[in-house]
């Protein structure tokens, strides 16, 4: 020990103290050297500190770094290796910083107290110090008459002296929060001791020295020792304290002058280990609750302080709010008749920069005016104001996707944070606008997409048909006859609805165009604001048949646009692109303005509503399509009557469905629209935008990514649905079954069941005699995700079973599944638990709207097939259309390739 250290406590502690009065925690005397000087936090910290305090920290400390310099505006601070070369340098100092590692902490402080004998003060910023480094650490400064502050602080600051010793406190401008006042802090938080600092000034009232004793197990400068030296400091008439749980430091502290006490962390009281500060556990005496008890008897009161419930007394008060704080402390003070320091300087109330409503009609109350923002920040925000639509950073996006996710556990998919198990209850319409503006969108969005999608379903005379035909013709599977067709649909063939989209999203934007909901539909916004000139052709001298069709269809269905609306204001005939554009914009304006879909997303609209019509169209036989009819239907019906689900299903099986089938075939649409972007054919459509290079947007070919998804379709994934058709196929051959929607169907499934699992026994049985391993798997039942549990279900199955019974509907294929998996299980025929998976369900779903046209000998296996096949192209068309738009936005080149190191060759 220092032999001129003299061992006198102040007070009455039991322990040394050595600090009297706030006004000694921080003076313009001290001066500081700081341990690890250089390192990542000191360096940035330490100049604004020496800055603010005018010079007080004279060296620093880095070992092995020794002759350096840390720059500051006040001059160098300079580096040696250790604390006895500073000394040896000739510097003096009083205090020091420790910004040590954890497991260097305890050494540091032994090397400030043994070297320097006029040490009086040290702050340790290192946190997670060992409990056994923080005892000796306690012990040197006890045994030397050392004051220790810390650790896992951030320091002390003295607002009326202007010094700053530490950490961070008052962040990188400490005069603006540290304004001189009344009121000392003291808070186990480092970061909320600024916070605090900011709200009292707020409401008035200044602060005199802040102290973040930190919140490690050991608090060497604690609540005992504040309170006392707060009684000493005349300039501090009231105190705000900040607690966590943990320990029972506020419990032994006397206060004489008035406090605020901020108590928070109630929910640790449930934890059985320690998270983030050192803090009271399950079954402990010291939890916040326990300490709102003593502030409340310290207090005179009964209750927690809040603006609704202003609970005080001239003593104190307690909040477990920090927002609370100055209202709480003016109401303190003012029964103590003193006022506040000076006049509020603002108010607590939230002044938001930004702002949006998402659409949603809030109450006044919540409807927050936004306030412009301080310099140099309104410049910048006035500049992003005027972005249209949202930005996303860009990454690779092999194996990653920000459109789709599955749940391992469920088995279930969501596309654009929507359940797949929802979007079976969806019209197809929805599903459309689910993939492209990322919700399933409302009435009036249906209402437009159905007839601009029915627009480009007929192919009657057109090359798309062609293509698709000579495809369907040469043999080829479903996904490769649309593949021909998409591939027909390249960039020229909307290059003109792209380019009027762009400019109306430009000049409606300028124009004022709001987000709010419905403001594409808008009867009230004045269309004569919209600037026209420059336009790209909108309009004609002569009527554009197809336009003409799709306003039509638009009309007949009641839906609104004000991008129609100022169309139809311009001289001249609409034409087709300036139409797709208009419709286009409706749908887009919404999720554009409030950013939750980029521009490019929004431009590409057009491209991929005819994408979409297109490849529904090509699936029908080139017979079903005929001038003015499709399957038999007139255009004006398909654009402005029917459903875009009985326009698909029209071109699966060629007439409208009844209520049952159309319910039945949207159900199926919405289970299919995606498995992830692990499945093989979002694997294709992510590839194909890869490849085309994402990075420049104007040039990935969208119909590309579509025939990416398709050519990575096939029989085993896609046309795999066949195979639980042929089953059940197989399985009800000759049983007489007429309606498999009949309650009274009149099979004993049961036995039917039995058969077919006595059957499938008898054919592993002879596989294996034979010693082959080849065994062929009942489709629809054996999934791995599901297995060794004593009941099994699919979620999707379960689901899909209860929709259907919900609405009093029968379904005799899906009841042989539940039979068969039930004899599977009490013939013991595997080890596994079989379940009733997704694919069964699609299988039973599709052969019941089949059934009676297949008995009748209407259609045959290769119609049941391609119908099978198609039925998962459609929606899957959707899912992956999300992915591709999602990979054009976050991917990067090239991104979906494998590196040559994680690729195998085999002999």
């Amino acid at each position: 020990m220092p032999s001129n250290v003299q061992m006198r406590s102040v007070g009455d502690f039991k322990y040394y103290v050595g600090i009297s009065s706030l006004t000694q925690v921080a003076s313009r005397d001290d001066r500081v050297c700081v341990l690890n000087i250089l390192g990542g936090e000191s360096s940035d910290v330490t100049p604004v500190s020496h800055t603010y305090s005018g010079g007080n920290v004279v060296c620093g400390t880095a070992p092995g770094k020794g002759g350096s310099v840390l720059e500051t505006p006040m001059g160098n601070i300079p580096v040696y290796n250790n604390v006895r070369e500073a000394l040896a340098a000739g510097h003096r100092f009083n205090c020091g910083v420790v910004y040590l590692p954890p497991s260097a902490a305890r050494d540091g402080v032994a090397e400030l107290i043994r070297v320097n004998p006029d040490l009086r003060k040290i702050f340790i910023i290192t946190e997670k110090i060992a409990v056994h480094d923080a005892r000796e650490i306690r012990a040197m400064g006890q045994q030397n008459g050392i004051d220790i502050f810390g650790a896992n602080g951030l320091g002390v600051a003295d607002s009326w002296n202007q010094v700053r010793i530490g950490g961070a406190l008052g962040g990188d401008k400490p005069g603006d929060s540290l304004k001189p006042g009344s009121i000392a802090i003291f808070s186990n938080s480092g970061g909320f001791s600024t916070t605090i600092a900011q709200y009292l000034r707020m409401a008035g009232w200044g602060t005199t020295t802040v102290i973040s004793s930190g919140k490690d197990v050991y608090i060497h400068y604690a609540a005992p020792e504040f309170a006392f030296a707060l009684a000493n400091d005349a300039r501090s008439k009231a105190a705000v304290l900040y607690c966590e749980p943990g320990g029972y430091y506020e419990y032994d502290a006397q206060f004489t002058k008035p406090v605020v006490a901020c108590v928070v962390g109630r929910w640790k009281s449930k934890l059985t280990r320690a998270v983030g500060h050192a803090g009271a556990m399950a079954g402990g005496n010291d939890d916040a609750q326990a300490k709102e008890r003593w502030f409340m008897e310290k207090f005179g009161v009964d209750d927690i302080f809040t603006p609704e419930n202003p609970v005080f007394s001239a003593k104190g008060a307690v909040v477990t709010n920090i927002a609370h704080i100055p209202a709480a402390l003016t109401a303190v003070m003012r029964a103590n008749a003193t006022m506040p320091d000076f006049a509020p300087e603002g108010s607590l109330a939230l002044k938001p920069w930004f702002g949006s409503d998402e659409g949603l009609d809030l109450p006044k109350e919540l409807r927050i005016p936004v306030v412009e923002a301080i310099a140099p920040y309104g410049e910048q925000i006035a500049i992003l104001n005027t972005q249209i639509g949202g930005v996303v950073p860009r990454q690779s996006m092999k194996d990653a996707s920000g459109a789709s996710q599955m749940d391992a556990k469920t088995q279930v998919t969501s596309l654009h944070g929507t359940s797949m198990l929802t979007a079976a209850t969806l019209p197809l319409e929805s599903n459309v606008t689910l993939a492209l503006v990322h919700d399933a969108g409302g009435e009036n969005d249906r209402k437009l997409i159905a007839p601009t999608i029915a627009a480009y379903v007929n192919l009657h005379g057109r090359p798309e048909l062609a293509a698709a035909q000579a495809s369907r013709e040469a043999g080829n599977a479903p996904n490769a006859v649309l593949a021909a067709a998409a591939a027909i649909v390249g960039p020229k063939r909307q290059q003109a609805a792209r380019e009027a989209l762009r400019f109306m999203i430009e000049r409606f934007h300028a124009a004022g165009l709001g987000n709010e909901f419905g403001a594409s539909l808008s009867d009230s916004f004045d269309i004569a604001a919209v600037d026209a000139s420059g336009q790209p052709d909108l309009t004609g001298e002569q009527p554009d048949p197809q336009a003409e069709r799709l306003l039509a269809g638009v009309k007949a269905r009641g839906a609104r646009s004000v991008f129609l609306r100022w169309l139809a204001s311009l001289p001249g005939h609409p034409t087709e692109a300036a139409v797709l554009a208009a419709i286009s914009a409706t749908l887009a304006w919404g999720p554009l303005s409030r950013k939750r879909i980029s521009r490019a997303t929004a431009e590409s609209f057009p491209w991929w509503l005819q994408l979409f019509g297109t490849l529904i169209g090509a699936s029908a036989d080139a017979g079903k399509h005929e001038a003015g009819r499709f399957c038999g239907i007139d255009d004006a019906k398909l654009l402005g009557e029917l459903s875009l689900g009985e326009t698909a299903f029209a071109a699966l099986l060629g007439q409208v469905p009844n209520e049952g089938d159309l319910f039945a075939f949207q159900t199926l649409v919405g289970l299919l629209l995606t498995n992830g972007p692990g499945s093989i054919s979002a694997q294709g459509a992510k590839g194909a935008v890869s490849s085309d290079g994402p990075e420049q947007p104007d040039r990935v070919q969208l119909n590309k990514a579509l025939m990416g998804f398709l050519t990575h379709t096939g029989y085993a994934h896609g046309g795999n649905g066949y195979e639980g058709i042929a089953y059940l196929c197989e399985q009800f051959k000759g049983s007489g079954l007429k309606n498999p929607a009949a309650t009274d169907h009149g099979i004993d499934l049961k036995a039917l069941a039995a058969r077919a699992v006595e059957q499938y026994a008898s054919y592993k049985a002879q596989k294996k005699t034979a010693g082959s391993l080849d065994i062929a798997k009942l489709p629809g039942v054996n999934h791995p995700v599901f297995k060794d549990k004593p009941v099994n279900h699919d979620p999707r199955e379960v689901f899909i079973a209860k929709l259907f019974e919900a609405r009093g509907e029968t379904n005799v294929f899906h009841q042989f599944y539940r039979a068969l998996v039930q004899q599977l299980f009490d013939a013991g025929v595997s080890r596994n638990v079989y379940c009733v998976n997704v694919d069964a369900v699609i299988a039973a779903l599709l052969l019941k709207m089949l059934w009676q046209p297949l008995n009748a000998g209407r259609i045959g296996e290769r119609e049941l097939e391609t119908a099978a096949f198609t039925i998962f192209l459609y929606p899957r068309m959707l899912g992956c259309a999300a992915e591709a738009d999602d990979h054009l936005n976050r991917g990067r080149n090239m991104d979906t390739r494998t590196p040559a190191s994680q690729c195998r060759f085999v002999a």
